[in-house]
């Protein structure tokens, strides 16, 4: 995926827990835009903080504020060890393994948990949320294990490990400065990160621990920058799509508005306009409208319906994960008395409820969603590579394997290879969300496993993009064997240039996996998409 933009400094992007966006988590993740908190969500989160607060000194006990966790939650706490108990919750909680999260992953994390305490819901104090805001700002990346979240109560251990540093424990990558312009960074100790940000270590209070671990926040993080990603890989296959249906002498009357509108499916009306779009003014395509092929293969013919779809499903994912980002995903959550039920733990001004808001079903189910749609697009990519290069089906105006004198050369053979290897590991890939495994002596007795959704998604959007590249690679290939004398359409020209501008035409057998490596750079940067909507003059949809 794209690394981090650090030339020009992008615009900040506001946390008040309602507004967020993923392209704004992916702006903060991956060019580290700053994020501010107004005033408004501060005094917000400054209510929420006296409502615990009042609760605390009532001495009713509260879950969460005054009790043990999960299968312990019978056991009362003493006022004198509450701020002991938030802090061994966190150390107790770090318990992930497996890799590393990359550093876009903990930023996108960081900013979920900002947005989300934000809501003014979690009744911690502001100095929370203003350490966790500087840290991002200030590039304190606290070290995090990848697996070991189920999902419910939310991504536990992965937060957890976010939240040692904040206590001055665990370990950060803290950026020393830049080298040939890349970023330096040191791994130092939680307590010498912060400080290395002017911040001190905090001394958790009554709800602080609990409501900085407990939450969704690396599911919707990951699933926010899914669906950024998502997105430009089905622009980008329509994109490839409309020059393979150009180079194998397709027709674009199956991307006509008059079949969308008899069936009106959004994604597939999208999908289409933009075939036509990227193929207008082809004198490609204009050459053969009296040939007498009746129809095209499938994956030329039906690419608007199954691009269609794929549209629709991340759409799908869209709305959740926008709807969850700016939602209050701990437990308990902090009302005005006035507002809750009134059998509600708290006092007559302070309402805590406990219920279910971590658990990440909301997300898994369109994040296994995404997974099968993205593995769709790249399947269909894949069958449209092999048109191009199968001599038993291409056209005849294209060699075997796209290069002259195949047989002593293998041309594109083995691209093909690749790309048919990453659809078979999309397709074998589990879906998570249809799993459970109960834990807490059998108090959390349905998880989501909306992280490992989320990874997988991510996988599965990432091999699809490499798919839609190999696609992108061998169009521009069978375009050398088209009519020198007939000009592409204006997008699909402009696609054929960006590719020819990075990988020269395939004259002699050569590696091909750095090619491989461009094109899918070209499709995952944007750099496609933007040169193709600077020819069109406006943006694909």
């Amino acid at each position: 995926m794209p690394e981090s933009n650090r030339d020009t400094e992008p615009e900040p992007v506001r946390a008040d827990g309602e507004t967020l966006t993923p392209e704004d988590v992916a702006r903060v993740a991956r060019h580290d835009a700053p994020v501010v908190v107004t005033e408004e969500t501060r005094e917000k989160v400054r209510t929420a903080r006296e409502r615990v607060e009042e609760v605390v000194e009532s001495g009713e006990v509260v879950y969460g504020l005054d009790t043990g966790f999960g299968e312990l939650v019978d056991q009362r706490i003493p006022r004198e060890d509450i701020e002991q108990l938030q802090l061994n919750l966190v150390r107790s909680h770090a318990a992930g393994a497996g890799r590393e999260l990359t550093t876009e992953e903990v930023r996108a994390m960081l900013l979920g948990r900002v947005n989300a305490l934000a809501k003014g819901h979690s009744g911690v104090r502001e100095v929370v949320v203003d350490h966790l805001v500087t840290m991002l700002d200030e590039r304190v990346h606290p070290v995090v294990k990848s697996r070991g979240s189920l999902g419910a109560s939310g991504d536990l251990a992965p937060l957890a490990h976010l939240a040692l540093v904040l206590v001055g424990e665990g370990e950060a990558e803290v950026e020393i400065g830049t080298e040939d312009g890349e970023p330096q960074t040191e791994r130092l100790p939680g307590d010498e990160a912060l400080a290395a940000a002017d911040l001190e270590p905090l001394a958790l209070r009554a709800k602080e621990g609990l409501a900085l671990i407990n939450g969704t926040q690396l599911s919707a993080g990951l699933a926010a920058l899914a669906v950024v990603d998502a997105e430009r890989a089905v622009r980008a296959a329509d994109a490839a799509g409309a020059l393979t249906t150009e180079v194998t002498m397709g027709t674009t009357a199956s991307a006509d508005d008059s079949i969308a509108r008899v069936r009106p499916h959004q994604g597939h009306a999208e999908s289409a306009r933009n075939v036509k779009r990227l193929t207008a003014d082809s004198e490609v395509v204009e050459s053969h409208r009296n040939c007498d092929r009746v129809q095209d293969a499938y994956s030329i013919r039906c690419l608007p319906q199954v691009h269609g779809a794929v549209r629709d499903a991340i759409r799908h994912l869209r709305e959740a994960v926008e709807v969850e980002l700016n939602s209050a995903t701990d437990n308990p959550l902090i009302f005005d008395a006035a507002e809750a039920d009134d059998r509600a733990s708290g006092t007559e001004n302070a309402a805590v409820l406990s219920g279910g808001n971590f658990h990440g079903d909301p997300l898994a189910l369109p994040l296994d969603y995404l997974t099968n749609a993205v593995t769709e697009l790249a399947a269909i990519s894949e069958r449209r590579v092999d048109r191009m290069l199968n001599p038993n089906v291409q056209e005849s105006h294209l060699p075997p394997f796209l290069t002259e004198g195949s047989g002593l050369r293998s041309g594109y053979m083995i691209a093909q290879y690749t790309a048919a290897a990453l659809v078979n590991e999309n397709r074998a890939t589990g879906r998570p969300s249809m799993d459970n495994t109960p834990v807490s002596g059998n108090q959390e007795d349905h998880v989501s496993m909306s992280a490992q959704s989320a990874f997988d998604a991510r996988g599965a959007v990432e091999n699809a993009i490499t798919v839609v590249g190999i696609e992108l690679l061998c169009g521009a290939q069978a375009a050398e064997f088209v009519d020198d004398d007939l000009d592409h359409g204006v997008g699909t020209e402009a696609a054929y240039e960006a590719v020819r501008d990075a990988v020269p035409p395939l004259a002699e057998d050569r590696p091909l996996h750095q090619e491989i490596a461009t094109a899918d750079a070209l499709v995952a940067s944007g750099l496609l998409e933007e040169r193709v909507e600077e020819a069109l003059g406006e943006s694909l949809e």
